[in-house]
């Protein structure tokens, strides 16, 4: 194994094998230890999305030239008691409005501190340097209810650039930002995780497999009959009567519990960067694969014919377009594996790119070669 993912990594460095490889050196490793709390969480012990409109001022020029950026500036202005009696004395190249969210965690008090996402909503160039005006953060839906107010200095990790003749330099997107610690919580939202003798662990990742071993390992730690699988995705337990006084702490123990977990037969992708990761159960069934690209290259050339003299007609311009076809050669390889180190030799010997690596996954599975769950990112 280790011979076969050397001669992978010098063959064919690519970012996608490269994930490959990580999956083939995880799959030799056993059956590995998990804390339950990692693998579920307590039911009621949830966050809340919180959103609002705000207007973020202070920007070099860049900021919106929509009208209702304007009459937002109007209307800050008059929550600051300043009349203004004509919208055209006021200019929005130097504010912009903005969506700002922010996650409200479970359990949250009064003046608890939030990071919160500002996000252009027009045409904003850049918010590079603005300051976000105070925002009211409202709950999902029509909720009225201010659960936070957000304020503060956007920071945008990036930074545009413009010079002579057009060169413009750019770096991240700077339309949207962030204010580290920007909200301050106002409004408590209430949390229930228990009704005083049960409460339920949601898995992660609902799986009967998964559920059943974390049963067996609150049993085991708690006393039988102290959990029971709802299903793969929900885990009843029973509050013993001598934590009924320590709740927290019963909770503590539970999320340390060690539970022995399987990697999943997963293949992931991402075709957005080509990424491919390959979990450590994933097999595929012997089969010949062959792969090739097609390459279509139209090039269009205007050819000029000058109008005839002392006459008033205007030149003639043509198009000769030349296409140009070019198809790789391809060949019938075979392809086969039982673990992760197995799979990425074998589609290494293919020589393709990541973004033909995906199509071969897509292809595979729709062969029943592919003894794993195909996501895609």
């Amino acid at each position: 194994m280790r011979n076969g993912n050397l001669r992978l990594a010098r063959g064919f460095a690519r970012p996608a094998l490269v994930a490959l490889l990580i999956a083939a050196g995880l799959s030799c490793l056993p059956a590995s230890a998990a804390r339950l709390g990692d693998l579920c969480e307590v039911q009621g012990a949830r966050g809340n999305m919180l959103k609002g409109i705000g207007l973020v001022v202070g920007l070099s020029g860049t900021g919106d030239g929509a009208k209702n950026a304007v009459q937002s500036q109007e209307r800050m202005l008059d929550r600051l008691g300043i009349d203004v009696s004509d919208l055209k004395q006021l200019s929005s190249k130097n504010s912009a409005v903005v969506i700002v969210t922010a996650e409200f965690p479970a359990f949250a008090k009064e003046g608890t501190q939030l990071d919160v996402k500002v996000d252009s909503l027009y045409d904003a160039q850049s918010l590079e340097g603005g300051m976000l005006m105070e925002t009211h953060l409202y709950g999902p839906g029509d909720d009225k209810t201010v659960y936070a107010v957000a304020q503060g200095p956007v920071s945008v990790g990036g930074f545009n650039a413009d010079a002579s003749g057009g060169t413009q330099v750019r770096q991240n997107h700077v339309t949207s930002g962030r204010i580290p610690m920007g909200a301050f919580v106002e409004q408590e939202v209430p949390s229930r995780i228990t009704d005083g003798q049960r409460l339920q662990l949601l898995v992660k990742r609902p799986d009967f497999s998964t559920a059943n071993t974390l049963q067996q390992a609150i049993e085991r730690s708690f006393g039988e009959g102290s959990a029971r699988a709802l299903g793969g995705g929900a885990i009843n337990v029973v509050i013993p009567d001598m934590e009924q006084d320590n709740l927290i702490g019963f909770i503590a123990k539970l999320e340390d519990l060690e539970v022995q977990t399987e990697a999943p037969s997963r293949v992931v992708i991402n075709e957005r960067t080509g990424t491919i990761v390959v979990g450590g159960n994933v097999i595929v069934k012997p089969c010949q694969v062959a792969h090739g690209s097609l390459t279509i290259k139209i090039a269009t050339t205007p050819t000029v014919t000058p109008a005839l003299s002392f006459t008033d007609a205007e030149p003639v311009v043509t198009e000769t377009s030349d296409v140009e076809v070019t198809e790789t050669e391809a060949h019938l390889m075979p392809v086969e594996g039982t673990s992760a180190g197995e799979v990425a030799e074998a589609l290494n010997r293919l020589r393709v790119t990541p973004r033909d690596m995906i199509s071969i996954f897509q292809a595979l599975r729709q062969a029943g070669a592919l003894e794993a769950d195909l996501e895609v990112m």
